[in-house]
């Protein structure tokens, strides 16, 4: 397997919703991290707390409840999926809602990434930026 190897989206809507949540977070994290990183001078230590206020679970919610009406009806389903889904942890510091609302984003994302669908995958990390028409 190499990192730019991409699934059907038949095999991606048959993962659990969750697992696609655990992908879906590590890309954002990337590409937050990476967009941090490029605009900033700072120790590792300050674009890791800047970094942490954007993938957390409440900013994650809040892009959810902005975005929500731009999805694709596909989108929407794995996100309604993830939203449902049972978690096998809970939220640390934000609330069920919050935390069940950002799984559903993080899903989204995973299932963009896995799929190879970098063009609306750009448009959800980047929405709200200024880098696109969201």
């Amino acid at each position: 397997m190499k990192l730019t190897d991409k699934i059907s989206k038949k095999d991606a809507n048959n993962m659990s919703p969750i697992v696609l949540a655990f992908i879906g977070d590590a890309v954002m994290t990337l590409f937050v991290r990476q967009k941090i990183a490029e605009s900033y001078d700072f120790k590792s230590g300050r674009l890791n707390e800047m970094a942490s206020k954007i993938v957390c679970a409440e900013a994650q919610s809040q892009l959810a409840d902005n975005i929500l009406p731009y999805l694709t009806e596909e989108e929407q389903e794995i996100f309604r999926r993830a939203r449902n889904a049972k978690k096998p942890s809970h939220a640390k510091n934000a609330t069920i809602a919050q935390y069940n609302k950002s799984t559903g984003i993080e899903a989204v994302i995973g299932f963009l990434y896995i799929t190879g669908d970098d063009d609306r995958l750009n448009f959800i990390l980047n929405f709200g930026s200024g880098d696109n028409e969201g």
